[in-house]
């Protein structure tokens, strides 16, 4: 028998200057029993750079063909499968058949992740983008959640900055390309 999920409520005051993003956000996600903090971390993160109409939470890790971030228009079809961690070819080529985009929010070692999928067929890999968060950020963030968490994110010219209990991480974010088909 599975565990149930813990729910987490995120009180998150973004600004998005790259995008002219400005809102104030309340978010309950839920984290499955195998979800590190580093991922959860992660997962709202993408959310906040993602947002836009019909943007959701996937089920998560208690559904793995699900995408972690779907963007849904108004009759239902996928917009945009957003993963985040470290999906496999297979995922990936499933994900760019789905949708037409795709996007990876990576909060382990990029340079892994690329190589395990350099050479792999991925439909429309070129189109795929990574994003590879700064690992201290996401470590530093993890360490700092709790149930009920309240941040402030800035991202300014792909550089994040977080404020949390009255501590400022800050972290670039770099994108990736997968490569050619």
């Amino acid at each position: 028998m599975s565990q149930a999920s813990l729910l987490y409520n995120f009180d998150i005051d973004l600004a998005d200057v790259d995008r002219g993003v400005y809102e104030r956000l309340a978010l309950r996600v839920a984290c499955h029993a195998s979800e590190t903090a580093e991922h959860l971390a992660a997962r709202a993160l993408a959310y906040c750079l993602e947002l836009t109409e019909g943007l959701s939470f996937g089920p998560g890790l208690a559904e793995p063909d699900q995408p972690s971030l779907a963007v849904r228009d108004l009759t239902g079809a996928l917009q945009a499968w957003i993963d985040v961690g470290a999906p496999d070819a297979a995922r990936l080529h499933r994900a760019s058949k789905a949708a037409p985009r795709v996007a990876v929010y990576t909060h382990k070692d990029p340079a892994v992740l690329l190589r395990q999928l350099a050479g792999e067929r991925i439909h429309r890999a070129h189109a795929i983008r990574l994003h590879a968060f700064d690992r201290e950020l996401i470590a530093g963030l993890a360490a700092r959640l709790q149930r009920r968490t309240a941040f402030a994110l800035s991202v300014n010219e792909q550089h994040l900055y977080v404020t949390i209990d009255d501590a400022l991480l800050s972290g670039v974010i770099r994108l990736h390309a997968l490569g050619d088909d």
